[in-house]
């Protein structure tokens, strides 16, 4: 039973040590060594307790009836499983941050496509040094000045300088 539940929750280690910083190399190999070690004594263990004869301490015990009251407070005992009471909340923020993530990846697609617009835009221009003012106008809109509205110099509003 051990070794069935330490199965299902196997670790991909060299997917974990690729995302492990430099300084924290050796917090993670004393990890990985404490967790094999772990795992080596679980793997060591029988899949279901040996059963204890009780017939052979009824026999080697002197005390009349002892053996018996152990025997049924045995039998009585019962472990109670650990309830699991995170799975629910990690399950949650995972979905949360799968749906941002998701969200951030779209928007992103429609940056890189803005992105690769606007870098089209400066390949095919005319270089700098051969443009005049109305080229440069042309390709930049936001650099044309406004005399009509600010016929002084520096021809924009003393906000926007």
């Amino acid at each position: 039973m051990a070794g069935r539940r330490v199965a299902l929750k196997a670790i991909d280690w060299l997917a974990f040590a690729e995302r492990v910083p430099p300084n924290q190399r050796g917090m993670f190999n004393a990890l990985k060594t404490r967790s094999d070690a772990i795992a080596a004594k679980l793997s060591s263990l029988p899949e279901s307790p040996t059963t204890i004869d009780w017939s052979y301490y009824k026999g080697a015990v002197a005390k009349a009836g002892m053996v018996d009251e152990f025997e049924k407070k045995f039998n009585a005992l019962q472990i109670p499983q650990p309830v699991d009471t995170q799975t629910s909340a990690i399950s949650a923020q995972e979905a949360e941050a799968n749906k941002s993530a998701s969200a951030y990846f779209e928007g992103s697609a429609a940056r890189i496509a803005q992105y690769e617009e606007r870098l089209d835009k400066f390949k095919n221009m005319i270089p700098f040094d051969q443009m005049t003012i109305e080229d440069l106008n042309d390709t930049f809109p936001e650099t044309k000045l406004d005399k009509v509205k600010h016929p002084y110099w520096p021809h924009k509003p003393i906000a926007e300088l």
